[in-house]
């Protein structure tokens, strides 16, 4: 069950002297290349031109014309897939993790494998079953991976759900479950014991076929789920956009009834809340005492979201309410809550709470290390951070270095992969790489310290 364990961290601040706040203006950045900090500040300078993230499907077509496959791949791996990517091969993925861990950073390796909501259906199982065998391949991928000896039981990757199960299946659980007065055909308890059994799931609101596909997408996720924890991987389930997301998390739910249980070393399997909707504080809260009252471990990455834009265009289109906060601001104040309120958990409950701190803001790092310090919450407990590979750098290297656990989210793959699903990713985070003006601008005067330094 959800004890608490009040004797593993002190209600007060560590013993050992005072907290040395972090500094976050670049001194970590001696611990890169003149070559990469380069890069990074060129890329990070292309990403924050809207034209290119806008039409970058586009450009990319255009650039293999003229260019050719060859250079125009060349060109790609020397910028964008260098600076975002570990590699296509598993020495290259190895030879990315090896710096990482030099600099005191851990990897989270993703997949870069997805159904977008709006494209057209799949048809048939045989593309969600090539991504269940990408996914078990990221399972064998993350264990093999260099490890160190504090790394053990900590060995995180991400999970997609929309890759194991179609998007018209999860829209058409979601308008179902957010009906009131829905029986308890859809509850978490009842998916897991179909997991479990294998047993034929007939769900009144799903024809033969939907039915049918519900249960493959349930055997999918069961299979990632149990091949994980074997390995000792735990998977973070990325959110998505809210019109899937009540279904998401309902398998998710299923997930951890099945795998976050005391007796199986969870949480195994993780869920991702985003900051800028709403009902974000009163749905973590609730899922939290629900996890709480079923005795299952609770595992959290918090993040600000990535679907604005698109959220409001379809709230618009529909003419829903808007189920996003108003402005940043707002976000913010909603991160920050949630924040306290994990971390007010993970203080209480010890190991039975897990949170990834998932934030590119200084501010929300900083709450975060300072409330840590406050509970005495050791660095190497339940609690971690969150960074893209390639971005947030001055944050990354600074908290590694003070010994806390950051993870860098890494994709992988071949460029015809990698390169579309990074442009999307762009688009969707167009306000996080329009808001690095700061990165840039430190990684600019580390450039040009060096250059001075030199020519003295």
């Amino acid at each position: 069950m959800l004890r608490t364990h009040r004797v593993l961290y002190s209600q007060a601040g560590p013993s050992s002297g005072g907290r040395q706040p972090l500094n976050f203006d670049g001194e970590a950045f001696h611990l890169k290349g003149t070559a990469e900090l380069a890069r990074a500040l060129l890329v990070l300078r292309l990403c924050a031109w809207p034209p290119l993230v806008t039409h970058g499907l586009a450009l990319q077509a255009w650039s293999q014309r003229l260019l050719g496959s060859r250079l125009s791949g060349a060109l790609l791996r020397a910028s964008v897939y260098g600076q975002f990517v570990a590699g296509e091969t598993q020495e290259e993925v190895d030879g990315c993790v090896r710096q990482l861990q030099a600099l005191g950073l851990r990897p989270l390796l993703a997949v870069p494998t997805e159904e977008e909501p709006d494209a057209a259906a799949q048809t048939g199982e045989a593309w969600y079953e090539g991504n269940l065998d990408a996914m078990l391949r990221c399972v064998d991928l993350s264990r093999g991976l260099p490890e160190s000896p504090d790394l053990a039981g900590k060995t995180l990757m991400q999970l997609k759900v929309t890759a194991l199960a179609s998007t018209r299946l999860c829209k058409d659980l979601t308008s179902w479950i957010t009906k009131p007065g829905v029986s308890s055909e859809l509850s978490p308890e009842r998916l897991a014991e179909a997991m479990d059994s294998g047993q034929n799931l007939q769900v009144s609101c799903l024809n033969t076929e939907q039915n049918q596909h519900l249960q493959a997408s349930l055997s999918r996720l069961n299979r990632v789920a149990q091949y994980a924890q074997a390995r000792q991987v735990r998977l973070l389930v990325d959110a998505e956009y809210t019109f899937i997301n009540p279904a998401l998390s309902l398998l998710v739910a299923a997930l951890a009834v099945r795998w976050n249980s005391p007796r199986e070393g969870g949480p195994w399997v993780w869920n991702t809340y985003q900051a800028y909707l709403k009902d974000t504080h009163e749905r973590l809260r609730r899922d939290a005492e629900g996890a709480h009252r079923a005795g299952l471990a609770f595992g959290v990455k918090l993040v600000r979201g990535a679907y604005l834009e698109k959220e409001r265009k379809v709230s618009q289109l529909q003419g829903t309410e808007d189920p996003t906060q108003p402005d940043y601001e707002a976000t913010s104040r909603s991160y920050s809550r949630c924040l306290e309120l994990m971390l007010s958990l993970v203080s209480h409950h010890g190991p039975m709470c897990h949170l990834m701190v998932a934030s590119h803001n200084e501010e929300s790092v900083r709450q975060a290390t300072k409330r840590m310090w406050e509970l005495g919450i050791p660095l190497d407990g339940p609690v971690c951070f969150g960074q893209l590979l390639g971005m947030c750098d001055h944050v990354s290297l600074a908290l590694g270095q003070a010994g806390y656990m950051v993870y860098k989210s890494i994709p992988y793959g071949c460029l015809k992969e990698v390169i579309p699903y990074l442009i999307r990713r762009a688009q969707e985070n167009r306000s996080v790489l329009q808001g690095a003006r700061r990165e840039q601008a430190l990684l600019s005067r580390e450039l040009w310290r060096r250059l001075l330094g030199r020519a003295e």
